[in-house]
């Protein structure tokens, strides 16, 4: 795994890009910077083997490197399934075909799985069992998440499920602060630099939107979905899971 010294060696101020510098470190970046990380990909297979049905369609939207798709592949238990993974970084997608090729070298997986290049508000999702939104609804124009969620909505079957991971803020300032605050101490518990810390946070402002909890549960509840709830949150990354 490569170290992400991203913003350690690089001074100059510009927003954060999913480009190829970000790709090669991105495994090592996830793990230092995202606490519970791990638990969500965990989580994401176990529902997979809960959820995905015969002959039906998962979609990984954002998929960066394909975590989530992997876990999904290796939850589902039921034959005749596919997984479209979808990313608009064209340095993610050919790194995550590379290591989803090392994962079928190894394991000869049984579930299909077609690695776009694209744009996720573009993508028609049918008789979808199963869909993740692993940190990518927080990238998007704020004017564009409802419409996804509608997308993702209507696509799913009836029992179908969302996955949907994000950064979030606290209604209450003083929490906010105190969160915001701990979070940054995570980061250099792994060994982030505080210089590292600022400038990143610089990089992801206006890149990256994160909203409220209750944002979040509104614009699922307007799509349509019947059931939602938070099963995990570490400081101010939440992962949801809604029902259709």
């Amino acid at each position: 795994m490569t170290t992400d010294k991203i913003y350690r060696q690089d001074s100059e101020e510009k927003p954060f890009r999913f480009n190829e510098d970000v790709a090669k470190v991105f495994p090592d970046m996830l793990r230092r910077s995202i606490p519970g990380y791990a638990a969500t990909i965990e989580a994401i297979g176990s529902l997979a083997a809960r959820y995905v049905l015969k002959d039906t369609s998962c979609y990984d939207l954002g998929c960066s490197l394909g975590a989530a798709t992997i876990a999904m592949r290796q939850g589902i238990e039921n034959p005749g399934c596919r997984i479209v993974a979808v990313d608009a970084a064209p340095a993610m997608t050919e790194r995550c075909r590379e290591i989803l090729a090392e994962d079928d070298r190894l394991f000869a997986a049984a579930t299909s799985v077609e690695v776009i290049d694209g744009d996720i508000r573009e993508v028609a999702i049918t008789n979808a069992s199963m869909v993740v939104l692993n940190y990518t609804l927080q990238f998007l124009s704020m004017n564009d998440r409802s419409a996804l969620m509608c997308s993702i909505h209507d696509g799913l079957n009836d029992g179908g499920l969302l996955v949907l991971s994000e950064k979030v803020v606290d209604e209450n300032a003083e929490m906010e602060k105190l969160l915001v605050d701990l979070h940054h101490e995570h980061k250099r518990r792994n060994d982030y630099s505080a210089l590292e810390v600022s400038r990143k946070r610089a990089a992801l402002e206006n890149v990256l939107i994160p909203e409220t909890v209750s944002a979040h549960r509104d614009r699922l509840k307007e799509a349509g979905f019947r059931h939602a709830a938070v099963w995990l949150r570490y400081f101010n990354f939440v992962s949801i899971i809604a029902i259709k």
